[in-house]
């Protein structure tokens, strides 16, 4: 029976304990914190978000990095036998808009709770409070770990689940990355991904708390389009936030943010010369109303103001006074709104990280390390990230599974 050491008890490392363990491992579940799954408890705004039920090729489309190297995982824990897990395991689920699902309580406690049982019920020993300084090697291969406290405990092999940089508050801070590095692992720069984005720009700042809806935000790269897509944002104090601001912010990671542009369509529902026409109706049926009239009536009230401003017209005119420059100016502007952007938030803040371990240094079918024999690493830890939707905690259960169920297997049948 191989003994194996886990290291991090989130989404991933809760999953790896659990395959292993049913793998026929003797399994250690080391937590640096004071109880497991902490990141998973502010998932999907305290309801958790543990997937999304959609065909492979589809999940693999909303991966920013690295989707290519999900086939395998993903096949052997698709979105469906994930759920059909927690329902086994007293957690039924819900699909919500969007094909997320979510536990039926609406409780992301229960996720964690579920996964506690299983743990339990499989005998799996779970040290809280333990903090891991190396993971132990002779050879090129892994022989246990050494603990903060000096203590070593003998394994045949690690899987290390420790997360990323984002919410260091759950106990992400990075700890795993460095425990690569010592064993000649590269790290990609860890980056902030789904996280607002912050502008010095005045006009963004003073639309503060205006949410936008049905409106379409676009990265652009050079001449390359990185993101495109239609939603929802939020003016903030600082920037912008929201669906559409955090998901171009993972594209915009690893980037010189000042190289890229950001355009707001405020009217993706016309073309040009369908919104034109629509202004020039506006300000056939306006009489003597002055333009902001008119303006109010294509804008909410404070980004109508905004755009008289950007487009230089004197709100105070009359409609029917607004020359054919004028409103081309306007039409263009509503249909490609440039939004300086300086960064991201910081790390910290975001929900998850862009970067971290070289899945080139990782095989894909089994999570074990090309570099030492017996290493493995799953979840956020890895340079894999994805869009909201319940892409990231299902990458995280996914890559866990596969490491857990590879490292129980003897040697020569490992992938």
């Amino acid at each position: 029976m191989p003994s194996i050491v886990v290291i991090g008890g989130g989404a991933a490392g809760l999953m790896a304990a659990v395959a292993a363990t049913e793998g026929g491992a003797n399994v250690v579940l080391l937590e640096r914190g004071e109880k497991l799954g902490k990141k998973i408890y502010i998932t999907g705004k305290g309801r958790c978000n543990v997937t999304n039920l959609c065909a492979a090729e589809d999940f693999r489309k909303n991966v920013v990095r690295n989707p290519r190297f999900l086939y395998s995982a993903l096949d052997k824990l698709s979105p469906d036998a994930l759920v059909q897990l927690l329902a086994q395991w007293g957690c039924p689920t819900v699909v919500e808009r969007g094909n997320r699902v979510f536990p039926a309580s609406q409780k992301a406690s229960d996720v964690t709770r579920a996964f506690e049982r299983r743990l339990q019920r499989l005998g799996v020993r779970v040290s809280l409070n333990t903090r891991v300084s190396a993971i132990d090697t002779a050879q090129s291969k892994v022989c246990g770990v050494t603990l903060e406290n000096g203590q070593s405990l003998p394994a045949d092999a690690v899987i290390l689940c420790t997360g990323g940089m984002s919410y260091p508050a759950t106990g992400s801070t990075g700890d795993g990355y460095a425990l690569l590095a010592k064993l000649g692992h590269t790290v990609v720069t860890p980056k902030a991904a789904l996280a607002p984005l912050i502008s010095e720009e005045p006009w963004v700042r003073a639309l503060q708390g205006l949410s936008l809806k049905n409106v379409t935000l676009t990265l652009m790269h050079g001449k390359k389009t990185l993101y495109s897509e239609l939603g929802e944002m939020l003016f903030t104090h600082f920037g912008i936030s929201g669906p559409l601001a955090l998901s171009a912010s993972s594209y915009l990671a690893g980037l010189e943010p000042r190289e890229c542009k950001l355009l707001l369509d405020l009217k993706p529902g016309l073309t040009e010369s369908q919104l034109d026409a629509r202004i020039q109706r506006d300000i056939g049926a306006a009489g003597k109303k002055r333009v902001q009239s008119i303006l109010r009536g294509l804008y909410p009230e404070r980004l109508a103001d905004v755009m008289a401003q950007l487009c230089e017209i004197d709100p105070a005119r009359e409609a029917n006074a607004l020359r054919r420059e004028e409103r081309a100016l306007l039409v263009q502007t509503t249909k490609a709104l440039p939004v300086p952007v300086s960064d991201a938030e910081r790390i910290a803040a975001a929900v998850v990280t862009a970067g971290g371990a070289d899945v080139r240094q990782f095989h894909p079918a089994s999570m074990e390390s090309k570099l030492v024999s017996g290493l493995y690493a799953a979840g956020e830890v890895l340079d894999v990230d994805a869009l909201t939707g319940g892409f990231n905690l299902h990458i995280a259960f996914a890559t866990g599974y596969c490491a857990g169920t590879a490292a129980a297997q003897p040697k020569d049948a490992t992938p």
